[in-house]
C-alpha cells in the first residue's frame, strides 16, 4: 500500500508535468514547428536587433584596422621620407652607434673650402663666404677631398655629460681614431670640445685657446714654413690649453716658447693639474698601441696635445 505521504507529492508533479507538455506543443504550433535557432536564422531583425547597425559596426571596426593600418604606413613612410633628405651615405663606416666616418659631403666642402682647405687665388674671390686660406694658382694640395673623410663621435665633456663631436681626418687614420675615441667614452674620458677648426676661421692659436680638439687643418707649422700633419689630416690635438706646445731656446734666443697664450702654467710638467696627458694618461696609452707618435717625446720641442701618424 502507497505511503499516503508520496501520493499527495506525486499529483501536483504530474500537473507540472503536464503544464510542461501542453506549453511546448503550443510553441511548436505558433511557430511552425520552428526551433529558435530556425526562428532566428529566418527573423534576423527580432532575434538580433536591427541588422543594419551590426553590419555598420563590423564596418567601423574594418574600418578603424584599416586607418591604424594606414597610420603605420604613415609612421614609417615618414622616415623614409627623413631618410631620403638626409640621406646615409652609401660609404659610411659606422664603428659604434654615434661613432661613423663618410667621405666629405658637398656640404662639408663648402663648409671648409677657403678656411681649413685652402682654395686658388684665382678663384677666392668667386667665394661667397670669406676666404682665409689660399694657395697660388700653380700650387697643387697635398690632400684632396678624397683622402678626407668627416668623423662623428661621442665624447664626455668637462661636466661629464655626453656631447657629439666632429673631427675631419685622413681616411687612413680613421679606423684607429674611431676605435680610440669609443675607448675612451666608454672611460668616460674627458674633453672640452670638439669641432672642426673652421669654426675659428681655421685660426689654430684662437682654436686652441678655447681648448678645442681638433685634427685636419691645412696649415704649415707653428713658426715655420714646412708643411703640418695637420695639413694631411694625419695629427690631432687633444685638449691643448692643457697640453700646451713649448720650444725652448727659440730662434736661439734663449727664450721659451709657449703656445697657446695663458696655458704657461701647465708647461711644467712636474706638476699634476687636470687633463694632463702624460706616460701614464689612456688617452696616451691609446694613441701609442695605434702608432701614433706623441709630440711630449720629442726633443727639440714638447708638443704635449699632438698625436700624428705617418700613413703611406
Amino acid at each position: 500500500m502507497k505511503n499516503p505521504f508520496i501520493q499527495q507529492l506525486l499529483k501536483p508533479l504530474f500537473l507540472i508535468l503536464a503544464l510542461i507538455i501542453v506549453c511546448a506543443f503550443l510553441i511548436r504550433v505558433l511557430t511552425d514547428s520552428e526551433t529558435l535557432t530556425d526562428y532566428a536564422t529566418k527573423n534576423p531583425d527580432l532575434a538580433y536587433g536591427d541588422s543594419s547597425s551590426h553590419i555598420d559596426e563590423n564596418e567601423e571596426i574594418k574600418e578603424e584596422e584599416t586607418e591604424m593600418t594606414e597610420m603605420e604606413a604613415n609612421i614609417e613612410n615618414t622616415g623614409e621620407e627623413k631618410n631620403v633628405a638626409n640621406p646615409i651615405p652609401d660609404d659610411r663606416i659606422v664603428y659604434m652607434e654615434g661613432f661613423y666616418y663618410d667621405s666629405l659631403s658637398e656640404e662639408i666642402k663648402q663648409r671648409i673650402t677657403g678656411i681649413s682647405y685652402p682654395v686658388a687665388e684665382s678663384k677666392a674671390s668667386e667665394m661667397e663666404m670669406e676666404v682665409f686660406n689660399t694657395l697660388g694658382d700653380d700650387v697643387v694640395p697635398a690632400v684632396t677631398y678624397d683622402d678626407l673623410c668627416y668623423l662623428s663621435v661621442l665624447y664626455y665633456d668637462f661636466n661629464g655629460e655626453v656631447q657629439s663631436g666632429e673631427l675631419i681626418c685622413n681616411k687612413k687614420i680613421a679606423d684607429d681614431l674611431a676605435e680610440i675615441f669609443y675607448e675612451l667614452y666608454l672611460n668616460e674620458y674627458q674633453i672640452e670640445k670638439m669641432i672642426l677648426v673652421d669654426e675659428y676661421n681655421a685660426d689654430d692659436t684662437a682654436s686652441i685657446t678655447d681648448n678645442n680638439t681638433s685634427c685636419f687643418n691645412y696649415r704649415v707649422v707653428d713658426g715655420t714654413t714646412t708643411l703640418s700633419k695637420h695639413a694631411l689630416g694625419c695629427a690631432i690635438d687633444i685638449n691643448p690649453f692643457y697640453n700646451p706646445y713649448i720650444v725652448f731656446n727659440k730662434d736661439g734666443s734663449g727664450e721659451t716658447y709657449i703656445s697657446p697664450p695663458g696655458s704657461e702654467i701647465y708647461a711644467d710638467r712636474s706638476k699634476d693639474f687636470p687633463y694632463k696627458i702624460d706616460e701614464n694618461d689612456l688617452c696616451y696609452k691609446l694613441f701609442k698601441a695605434h702608432g701614433f707618435t706623441w709630440g711630449g717625446d720629442w726633443n727639440s720641442c714638447k708638443d704635449y696635445q699632438h698625436f700624428q701618424k705617418v700613413v703611406e
